[in-house]
């Protein structure tokens, strides 16, 4: 076994940490008897050798021994093998970047020669993968059908392979991974789509087993999805009833395997967490890819998921949750009747479900107001004030497991969720969190929008803030602090506040000193007290500290004497983009008193940095009332990157009859399906509440425009 392999001078090769010599161990390691040592060995090979989807030299050089283990059936764990194998001869190469396009000189080259080497050195073995369809080890069997799909080089044989051994496989998920490889083969080779797609339709309604039915169901709607049937969802839910009826005793677990410190071992351990006490997990993968393919068919979507979170099944409720993130996050629709039936999932006994539903309605802000009720009694029973309490089921405040939420973290979630969904409830469970040792930072950026209700929380805030050391770690405990009581107009704290300001450390000494000057420019003539030091740090070298007290000062004093030459010293030739919109900022918060500094603002406008411009066009509008000149601008940079949208429509509902001009730019906004932030296989947690700020901007903006037409 192995044989040639000290043959390979593996310290003249590399990967993602240097030298290679590494790699004969990790090798052998594969082969090892001790499934530990073979998991930190695959852990290595995917840390290393192929990090992040790298091929390096290292790599090519593995593929001879990768394949000779592959075939060595008293190898252990040989699936582990052909999945990596997969990985590293499966990336294909963007149109943007074929090898015989490139330059050799170009830096791209390397790594896309490695990539093309690396998949021709495997479809050269890919006859290896050909026996491991009806290889005994399951586990080999479930990876072997992806491997075929995605490397060999002879598709239409590997695809009447697949569809025979479909006809005697007895195992469930191999034979859900049979039907998916017979998808990703008519994918990949058009010749193949048209006979593909006709059989996965013939088996979609032919199969006897329901699982079987839904997987070609899902692969007949990813290989075409323009021609999914209009019958979708009726189809499916039925197909998940089935699966329900027909799989009633959890699925029998595997042989359990000691834990490994490695990232392989934990995200075993995670995937073996989520199917555990579930009959069917394997339904959330198939209906991911069905999904997928109804891409923006919203209204069938949401329908799908609403029959799920009805389902007797909470692992169907489960990945109904999970789906239904995907969704939410990239298309708007109408979600109230989802957020609803998410929320009761809060009283579910299944903590993964709670979990799942907690996650989920964290980030909704608004559109989580339909699971207040939901959440609010969740709360009441984690924190002794609900009917729970008295029969003993109910938790505390200071997260101890019941059966409410476990630890402290469930309750944070939801009251979390709460807060953002500006539900005034939350008020009083803030006050209990603020006096915990430790608050979630989260809610402390959360109090903005509980209104005049949230008051009552400004002791509490200062109490803390007053309690903070002014050491190197300040700005990470102060600035959510200094946030909350922004929000709350905690004007009581001022002397907290100048506190931090004065005692500001070396170490973020401008973001902590920003901070705190944004907190009292939000208390107004109550921070008469901060003025000295304000007009103190107006000539400091920082554009973000200048202009912040600028704000103060001018929120303070009303007086415009030191502010405006202040402001205008950062709208100068040279000047950096952060500067010139940090004082064009606070010059449109002043608006027209600052009248003065429109001529100031001119260059801006045609700036090469969007963001200067957009916020010079907008201070513009506000200090002067200039529409023609700001107008053009703002539109300008609408098309030109969709995340200025929300400020360039805020200044347009500023705007009114003014901008009757972006009427049309206005109202195709509001058509759009798609969120105008959404990003394929990425997120942040304020994406859903930018977008739908957009959406409340853009309404508003259109009734005022169409109010000044007639």
């Amino acid at each position: 076994m192995l044989t040639g392999i000290e043959e390979v001078d593996w310290a003249s090769l590399g990967h993602a940490y240097g030298p290679a010599d590494d790699v004969p161990e990790l090798l052998r390691g594969l082969a090892s008897a001790d499934p530990a040592e073979r998991e930190t060995a695959l852990d290595g090979m995917y840390g290393a050798v192929h990090h992040q989807g790298d091929v390096y030299d290292s790599t090519l050089a593995c593929i001879p021994f990768l394949l000779e283990l592959v075939a060595d059936p008293a190898v252990q764990d040989r699936g582990c093998i052909v999945e990596l194998l997969t990985s590293i001869g499966g990336i294909e190469l963007d149109d943007d970047e074929e090898l015989d396009e490139l330059d050799p000189d170009e830096e791209e080259f390397i790594p896309a020669a490695n990539y093309a080497m690396a998949a021709a050195a495997i479809a050269a073995g890919a006859d290896v993968f050909l026996g491991l369809v009806s290889d005994p080890d399951p586990e080999v069997r479930l990876a072997a059908p992806c491997a075929l799909a995605s490397l060999h080089p002879e598709p239409a044989r590997v695809l009447t392979l697949l569809r025979e051994r479909l006809t005697v496989e007895r195992d469930t998920e191999v034979r859900l991974a049979l039907v998916a490889a017979v998808g990703r083969i008519a994918l990949r080779h058009a010749s193949l789509r048209t006979e593909t797609v006709d059989w996965l339709d013939w088996l979609a309604r032919a199969a006897q087993d329901p699982g079987l039915r839904l997987a070609a169901l899902a692969q007949r709607a990813r290989c075409a999805p323009g021609d999914i049937p209009d019958d979708i969802v009726p189809w499916v839910t039925g197909l998940l009833e089935e699966i329900r009826t027909s799989a009633l005793a959890p699925a029998v677990p595997g042989t359990e395997r000691a834990a490994t410190p490695t990232l392989i071992g934990q995200v075993r351990e995670l995937l073996e967490e989520h199917a555990a006490g579930r009959p069917a997990p394997w339904t959330e993968e198939l209906l991911r890819t069905l999904h997928a393919a109804l891409d923006d068919r919203v209204d069938d979507r949401i329908a799908l998921i609403l029959a799920q979170l009805r389902s007797p099944d909470w692992g169907q409720r489960s990945d109904a949750i999970w789906l239904c993130g995907g969704l939410i996050r990239i298309w708007r629709g109408r979600y109230e009747e989802v957020v609803r039936l998410v929320g009761d999932q809060l009283n579910d006994p299944e903590p993964r479900l709670r979990e799942a539903a907690t996650s989920f309605l964290e980030r909704l802000f608004e559109l989580g107001a339909p699971a207040a009720d939901a959440l609010a009694a969740r709360l009441a029973v984690g924190t002794g004030t609900g009917p729970a309490q008295a029969s003993g089921s109910g938790g505390n405040i200071n997260g101890s497991p019941q059966a409410g939420f476990v630890g402290r973290s469930g309750r944070d979630g939801a009251l979390l969720a709460l807060a953002r969904a500006g539900d005034t409830r939350a008020v009083p469970l803030l006050a209990r969190a603020l006096e915990e040792r430790e608050v979630r930072r989260e809610l402390l950026y959360a109090m903005d929008g509980l209104g005049p209700s949230a008051a009552m929380l400004a002791p509490l805030l200062r109490r803390r803030l007053a309690e903070v050391e002014l050491d190197e770690r300040l700005y990470d405990r102060a600035a959510p602090l200094l946030y909350a009581l922004a929000a709350v107009r905690g004007s009581q704290a001022v002397p907290e506040v100048l506190r931090v300001l004065r005692g500001a450390p070396a170490n973020r000494r401008d973001w902590v000193r920003e901070s705190a000057l944004r907190t009292l420019a939000a208390f107004g003539p109550a921070a008469q007290e901060a003025v000295p030091d304000m007009r103190g740090l107006l000539a400091v070298d920082s554009a973000t500290v200048s202009t912040a007290a600028a704000r103060a000062l001018w929120a303070a004093e009303g007086d415009l004497g030191e502010v405006l030459t202040a402001l205008e010293r950062w709208l100068r030739p040279g000047a950096s983009g952060a500067d010139w919109c940090s004082a064009a900022q606070a010059l449109g918060e002043i608006g027209p008193a600052a009248a003065s500094t429109a001529h100031a603002l001119g260059p801006g406008l045609g700036a090469r940095d969007l963001w200067v411009r957009v916020r010079s066009a907008a201070a513009l509008w506000r200090v002067s009332g200039d529409a023609a000149a700001a107008l053009p601008v703002l539109l300008a940079a609408w098309e030109e990157n969709r995340h200025a949208r929300v400020d360039v429509a805020e200044c347009l509902a500023e705007m009114g009859p003014a901008a009757s001009e972006a009427q049309l730019v206005v109202l195709t906004e509001l058509t759009r399906r798609r969120r105008h932030n959404a990003r394929e296989g990425a997120s942040g947690s304020h994406d859903i509440h930018l977008d739908e700020k957009l959406l409340t901007v853009c309404r508003a903006a259109l009734a005022r425009m169409e109010r000044g037409a007639f």
